[in-house]
């Protein structure tokens, strides 16, 4: 897999120069959070020397080298390690949607972003090999965004049912990835440090792809590898919060957690951690940093608003249409020519039955908001699938009156959760197919 993103049928959505540059950027983007251009940037071996980041690690004081782990952009890493350490990896498995040619570590296949039963054999291997660590043992523990529907191991009395009934009312709910996961901790032998746990007594250096709002190590992936702050009382106020009945298997487990009956995720101080290292090789600040650089070449001046932008997709989109608004008619934050930029993660309350995830949702509604020609915005979500649809995310420009769409099925499509629909009919849908990354959403304006 090379480094390079292609957008399917670019040719027909490059109507404008704005639209072509805004795609410009978000393959750019997209492109730099791809796993083997991030560890290629972040680890090498010189010798019998390992370096990560800022650390270094003696490969001649361990008597094995294994890899495990999971996420979208796990079988790139593995693949990328490989490269970088050759034979002096013994084994190892990880578990992706996004598969790899690999020769020393096994890529199994998961589904995201509801779990299945092929994840979880792809998570019992990953535990099996945690198990066999001991105190000699190097692992190298690839987590990327993905990995918590990727790596689902249920905990005792909890079934995949389950977890796939929870997950999916929770994702429907408009419920943060923080809130998500403070659920999906408890109900797994494997999330909120359990990992680390498993792995304990090895050396672990965990090789992170952020995929959340300031890089929480806790909530990346459910934090196989962190110590967990979040409780079994936490988890079950989300589910209050939220109005989710979840099925009596959950409840019970929860209920019996929050009494004390069964032991809590281990938390800061715990001895699972004393040899563990996480090193965060790309987050949205990546793909922003690529995308304005972009920006720069093309003799456009690039701001980045924020890399943390959060909650409902479709209010989100009026604040980008209002600053872009504001940079035509004033110059303020700056002046045209432009390029603002954002990433972050906004959610979708699910009210209807169409088809569309956040990235389309804020195309549409941006398009909605436009009233000004000369602004182009694109929305796209790094691992090529927003939602779970078959596109990456969408451009936007101008009212979509002016791409074959009815102002009345414009809108009503965001009342339906018809993003998809509404942004194919008008050929503004954006595919790239799975990217093998995740660095979570990134927005585009381009202000002529």
């Amino acid at each position: 897999m090379t480094d390079d993103v292609a957008i399917r049928d670019r040719a027909a959505l490059e109507t404008t120069s704005a639209r072509e540059l805004a795609l410009d950027c978000a393959a750019a983007g997209i492109a730099a959070a791809r796993p083997r251009r991030v560890v290629r940037e972040s680890v090498s071996v010189a010798g019998d020397d390992l370096t990560v980041g800022d650390a270094t690690y003696d490969l001649r004081d361990y008597d094995e080298v294994v890899v495990l782990g999971g996420g979208k952009a796990a079988g790139g890493v593995a693949g990328a390690l490989e490269t970088a350490l050759g034979d002096r990896i013994d084994r190892g498995v990880v578990v992706t949607n996004a598969p790899a040619d690999c020769d020393r570590v096994a890529v199994r296949e998961g589904d995201h972003p509801v779990p299945s039963e092929r994840g979880v054999a792809g998570a019992r291997e990953v535990l099996e090999l945690a198990d066999d660590a001991d105190e000699n043992t190097l692992v190298l523990a690839t987590i990327t965004g993905g990995a918590s529907a990727l790596l689902p191991a249920p905990a005792d009395g909890i079934s995949l049912a389950d977890l796939r009934a929870v997950t999916t009312d929770l994702l429907e709910s408009g419920a943060t990835i923080g809130e998500i996961n403070a659920v999906r901790k408890h109900l797994s032998a494997l999330k909120g440090g359990r990992l680390a746990e498993r792995a304990a007594p090895a050396e672990v250096v965990g090789l992170v792809l952020s995929d959340v709002v300031s890089d929480d190590l806790e909530v990346i992936a459910s934090g196989p590898l962190s110590p967990d702050s979040s409780t079994y009382r936490d988890a079950l106020g989300v589910l209050d919060r939220r109005e989710i009945d979840p099925p009596a298997g959950v409840r019970d487990r929860l209920e019996r957690g929050a009494r004390g009956e069964i032991p809590e995720t281990p938390t800061e101080g715990d001895p699972a951690f004393d040899r563990v290292s996480v090193h965060v090789l790309a987050d949205g600040m990546t793909a922003l940093d690529a995308a304005a650089e972009v920006a720069r070449d093309a003799g456009y001046e690039p701001i980045v608003l924020s890399s943390r932008v959060r909650g409902e997709a479709r209010e989100a989109a009026k604040t980008h249409v209002a600053i872009a608004e504001e940079v035509c008619a004033t110059g303020n934050p700056l002046g045209a020519p432009a390029v603002l930029l954002s990433g972050g993660e906004t959610t979708v309350t699910v009210r209807g039955d169409g088809e569309g995830g956040p990235n389309l949702e804020f195309a549409l509604s941006a398009a909605l908001e436009l009233d000004v020609d000369d602004v182009a915005i694109a929305s796209v979500d790094t691992d090529g699938s927003d939602g779970g649809t078959a596109a990456a995310g969408a451009l936007g420009h101008g009212h979509p009156v002016g791409y074959s769409l009815s102002a009345r099925a414009a809108r009503a499509a965001p009342a339906d959760n018809d993003s998809f629909g509404a942004l194919d009919a008008a050929n503004c849908v954006l595919r790239t197919g799975a990217t093998g990354t995740n660095v979570n959403d990134l927005r585009i304006a381009v202000v002529e």
